[in-house]
């Protein structure tokens, strides 16, 4: 699959994958920032894509950033329609300021293919085993 990019920031590192084979394009950071505890921050990462109906950009975690800083993404579904600046939301849940330097790897972005589901309303749902059952439904053992 071949994916358009369009630099927007002079400074941006355009996305890439660290090793054949590997699923997540990293993600790069324009600015140094300092993100504190509790904190919530939206990283613009300086370029647009373009890819073909039928899949999905998702920005998720650095296998790192969450185990060893508390640092994790807040969402973030790209469609394929959206022509604008790529970002990374990220929220500091360590007990740490963490600090982002310009050009440090943040997040990761994954193509997925996307199914557009066609909505059908019903007046009831057929019977499953699960239910109506939510968190803890299926037991502690």
């Amino acid at each position: 699959m071949k994916l358009k990019i369009k630099k927007l920031h002079p400074d941006a590192i355009l996305p890439n994958y660290a090793h054949p084979g590997d699923v997540g394009l990293d993600l790069y950071s324009l600015e140094h920032y300092e993100l504190k505890p509790g904190e919530r921050r939206i990283f613009p990462v300086g370029f647009a894509l373009e890819f073909e109906n039928g899949f999905a950009a998702i920005v998720k975690d650095k296998g790192s950033l969450p185990k060893n800083a508390g640092i994790h993404t807040m969402g973030g579904v790209f469609d394929a329609g959206y022509r604008g600046e790529y970002n990374v939301n990220l929220i500091n849940l360590g007990n740490e300021t963490y600090k982002i330097e310009k050009g440090d790897k943040i997040a990761q972005l994954i193509i997925y293919p996307v199914v557009i589901a066609e909505l059908e309303e019903v007046s009831e749902l057929s019977e499953s085993s699960r239910g109506e059952g939510r968190f803890g439904s299926t037991g502690k053992k």
